[in-house]
């Protein structure tokens, strides 16, 4: 199918979807369009089931299976998001929450890929799947890392203290890059392809994290310089564009984290740049730019996130492992939260509803089922699939539809 012919398919659904949910179902836009592409799915699968209309459900499949997922999110469009989700944090309001930030995205991340992977090898065997440990700690690694992509668009719709949303989204903006690293280790281990030392692991881990960063930083300031000396939203725009797409391309060719690179980008323009290198109609021409390319992008990550459903292997035995994965991924969540506040306490304090409200606040989503999707043809690549889709689904549309009413009792952090 040409590209052309995708992108058509994919606005009209997207479009389509948007328009049932803000006629009819009134929910925060990701977690109705995800909803509608389930329910479409699942009655596509079941008109195939029936033979009403021959070949359809075939043709769907056919046509989803032509997108790489995974390039999709992670090479393609989640430098975009990322840049338009930290473009609007403020840098001292991160400042003042970056060591219990830092902890929660690679203590937190660690420990919770541990208890994860621990855990999930012994309910998988007392399921009668037995796996590998390694794999089980390779699902622990990429279900662990909260989504910035599902957690900035549910936190727009719930109206969250500013000092809980710097927490969430700044936790999430940067432990994908984290998890990425890690993931990448794991899967070399399980596959066989490597046998990294602890000194190569750290090293690889300064190089991608600290690379990014720093790279991020360097272009983001490139381009201020640029936004500097012009007056002219049009240009300015384009600039910002140069910045993201290009400079995310660059670090990847670089084999430094892109992600990050992206996000340390977003947060310079958006506080340096936005305060001393544009004017009043810049400002507002930028911000309405990034946030249309937010929601569309958003829109159309979300409804492929319901498409899925059509190319998972459905059996009983994954669909109960994701099923018990659920509370093994709270659990998780929940240590990964407790310690790193725990080491926090003696210098700040927490309120008492600080553990819950990061626990339920950390939504999987699209980079999980992206990293799951990349996965070699292996005989637990359809289990960990079908596990992280059954988690993803459950933390979108139940956790994302819940934690503004937990936030919405007077829970502040």
């Amino acid at each position: 199918m040409r590209i052309l012919d995708l992108i058509a398919w994919l606005m009209f659904f997207t479009a389509g979807f948007s328009y049932l949910n803000h006629r009819f179902l009134k929910l925060p836009t990701s977690i109705g369009l995800m909803a509608i592409a389930m329910v479409f799915s699942l009655g596509l699968i079941a008109l195939g089931e029936l033979q009403w209309i021959p070949g359809l459900e075939e043709s769907a499949r056919t046509l989803l299976q032509s997108i790489d997922f995974n390039q999709l999110v992670l090479h393609g469009i989640l430098g975009a998001l990322l840049f338009a989700g930290s473009l609007h944090i403020n840098l001292e309001d991160l400042a003042k929450q970056k060591w219990i930030i830092a902890l929660l995205a690679t203590v937190g991340l660690v420990l919770s890929t541990i208890i994860i992977g621990g855990l999930m090898y012994f309910v998988l065997g007392w399921l009668g799947i037995g796996i590998p440990f390694i794999y089980c700690l390779l699902f622990g690694t990429l279900i662990s890392p909260t989504d910035p992509i599902a957690v900035l668009a549910i936190l727009k719709t719930v109206g969250v203290p500013k000092e809980l949303e710097t927490k969430i989204a700044g936790e999430s903006l940067f432990n994908d890059g984290v998890a990425v690293v890690i993931f990448v280790v794991i899967l070399d281990i399980a596959t066989g392809h490597n046998e990294p030392t602890v000194g190569s692991i750290a090293v690889l881990f300064l190089v991608e994290a600290v690379g990014g960063a720093l790279f991020g930083l360097a272009t983001g300031y490139g381009a201020y310089r640029l936004l500097k000396t012009v007056d002219n939203y049009q240009v300015e725009v384009l600039i910002t564009l140069a910045l993201v797409f290009a400079g995310y391309a660059a670090a990847e060719a670089m084999h430094i984290s892109a992600p990050i690179a992206a996000v340390a980008a977003g947060l310079l323009i958006g506080n340096h740049g936005r305060t001393l290198a544009m004017s009043e109609k810049t400002i507002e021409r930028i911000d309405q730019f990034w946030e249309l390319i937010d929601e569309i992008l958003n829109g159309v990550l979300f409804v492929l996130l319901g498409f899925e459903l059509l190319i998972l292997t459905f059996d009983l035995s994954s669909f109960k492992a994701g099923l018990i994965a659920i509370p093994v991924v709270l659990l998780a969540r929940f240590s990964g939260v407790s310690v790193p506040i725990w080491l926090r306490k003696f210098k700040r304090e927490f309120s008492p509803n600080a553990i819950k409200v990061l626990t339920w606040g950390g939504l999987r989503g699209g980079i999980s089922v992206a990293l799951a999707l990349s996965l070699p043809p292996s005989p637990q690549r359809e289990l960990i699939l079908m596990m992280t889709y059954v988690v993803v689904v459950f933390s979108i549309l139940v956790q994302g539809l819940t934690i503004g009413k937990l936030v919405q009792r007077g829970i502040k952090i």
